[in-house]
């Protein structure tokens, strides 16, 4: 009997390795998914603003309007 207990406490001893392990797997998995979707968001909102200076840029070229920044001089100036 004290072999079958032993072998039954290895046994949790096994499961609770592989317990700790998958906890900690998932809590870098988690970690990396967070970094990602802040990354997502960050590229969504400079791909916004390129949009819209894509279309401001249109808009000018349409209309025949000149930028205005574009010929002022540089601060160094």
């Amino acid at each position: 009997m004290s072999a079958d207990i032993k072998q039954l406490q290895h046994q949790i001893s096994d499961l609770q390795s592989q317990l700790a392990f998958q906890e900690d797997a998932v809590k870098s998995l988690d970690d990396a998914l967070a970094g990602q979707q802040q990354e997502i968001l960050l590229l969504k909102r400079q791909l916004e603003l390129l949009r819209q200076r894509q279309q401001e840029f249109a808009v000018h070229a349409e209309t025949g309007s000149h930028n205005p920044v574009a010929n002022e001089k540089p601060p160094h100036y």
